[in-house]
């Protein structure tokens, strides 16, 4: 075998192999039994479990600085 053959042989195999992954991904995301499971993914960042705000904020504000009761200590507004 000449290196020209290897090169030839290897190339398709990886296009053979590329082709059955993308198959494969088209036929799972494709099925029938998986859209309630993708439809349920996609509502997820939607989906609000708590709506009760929070007491105060998890982190302190960056653009003022506030008090704990939240008052500007600084006389801006």
């Amino acid at each position: 075998m000449t290196y020209e053959n290897i090169l030839g042989w290897s190339q398709l195999i990886a296009m053979i192999l590329f082709g059955l992954v993308i198959a494969g991904m088209l036929f799972y995301a494709l099925r029938p039994g998986n859209k309630e499971k993708f439809d349920r993914a996609a509502r997820a960042p939607l989906v609000v479990e708590d709506d009760t705000p929070a007491e105060k904020p998890a982190r302190p504000s960056l653009l003022r600085e506030d008090d704990e009761n939240g008052e500007d200590t600084h006389g801006r507004t």
